[in-house]
């Protein structure tokens, strides 16, 4: 008789737990602090203090490490994934907003805006090993799956500057639409995603040749051009489809990854900033700036299922399985 409660109870939960355990961590730019929810449930769990004015988030790969920009700070903080603790700082150099983590977890590039520049930071030894000079106002930057790429988006400049890794030198740049906020590569580093705030597009860069293969125009009904401001870009790893926050327009916009039509505009709470998939890449998580929420995004349904309030301008957002 035990034996079949204990078989039932496996199948009950089999079959009824559909969303994984997760838990989603949010940096809130207003508070000072980060946002840890528990999406399954739907509902903030806390709110940590963390640091004056943050925005990038990161998770080491063996998730057990949070990176995050105190922006006011000068720094990039360590953070313990299950005490929430301080363990560290970074030297980030001035104003760290954005940073992209290199697949294996040692090396963290850091966008320094008012400096122009890009900082290495050898992340064992905690230690800067190289400024890298890019163009006015860099802000977006990612790492190639492949480890050969750092890609720098500079505002100002309208270029993506392309780094190699082995060298820490810029070999090429692109000019790319005015005020380039995002970019992300596939998951077979054979392309770059760049989102342009200024001209409501998006450009697929083609990584062997650094130039632009095609560039989408977003157009939502009933919302105007200057409301259309991409930024966040992530794209699954089938390369099935994309996504882009499009800013004040209150929409992500589903891509074709293979044919670059737009399939649908999703809406979600109020500025939506930066996008993070599920482990799974079952659910998106998106951090709406204005409406101080989180939306949750059913990705085989195509459909927003809830947001969570999680306090003031949310920004970056990170996923632990």
């Amino acid at each position: 008789m035990m034996k079949k409660n204990v078989l039932g109870l496996f199948l009950t939960v089999a079959l009824t737990g559909t969303a994984q355990a997760e838990t989603v961590f949010v940096t809130l730019e207003k508070d000072n602090a980060l946002a840890v929810v528990d999406p399954v449930a739907g509902k903030l769990v806390k709110t940590v203090e963390i640091g004056q004015r943050p925005r990038g988030i990161a998770i080491s790969p063996d998730n057990k490490f949070l990176y995050v920009a105190t922006s006011d700070d000068n720094t990039i903080k360590i953070i313990d994934t299950e005490t929430l603790k301080e363990t560290g700082k970074l030297p980030s150099g001035e104003d760290p907003e954005t940073f992209a983590l290199n697949p294996a977890g040692d090396r963290l590039y850091v966008s320094n805006e008012d400096d122009s520049q890009v900082t290495v930071i050898d992340i064992k030894h905690k230690k800067a090993v190289k400024q890298i000079k890019v163009g006015v106002e860099p802000e977006g930057i990612t790492v190639s799956p492949d480890n050969l790429w750092v890609a720098s988006a500079s505002e100002t400049t309208n270029m993506v500057h392309w780094i190699d890794t082995k060298t820490n030198a810029i070999v090429e740049n692109t000019l790319v639409d005015p005020r380039p906020r995002a970019l992300s590569f596939t998951a077979d580093s054979q392309q770059l995603w760049v989102t342009s705030e200024m001209a409501g597009t998006l450009m697929i860069l083609d990584v062997k040749t650094k130039q632009i293969v095609k560039s989408i125009k977003f157009d939502v009904q009933g919302v105007t051009p200057d409301k259309i401001q991409p930024v966040g870009v992530v794209i699954d790893k089938d390369r099935k489809r994309g996504y882009v926050a499009l800013g004040p327009a209150n929409r992500v916009a589903v891509i074709n990854a293979q044919t670059f039509e737009v399939e649908k505009y999703l809406l979600v709470g109020q500025r939506v900033w930066n996008l993070a998939f599920s482990p799974d890449q079952k659910r998106l998580y998106t951090t709406n700036g204005a409406s101080n929420d989180i939306s949750l995004i059913d990705l085989e349904a195509q459909t927003v299922t809830k947001s969570i309030g999680v306090g003031t301008y949310p920004w970056g957002v990170a996923v632990k399985p």
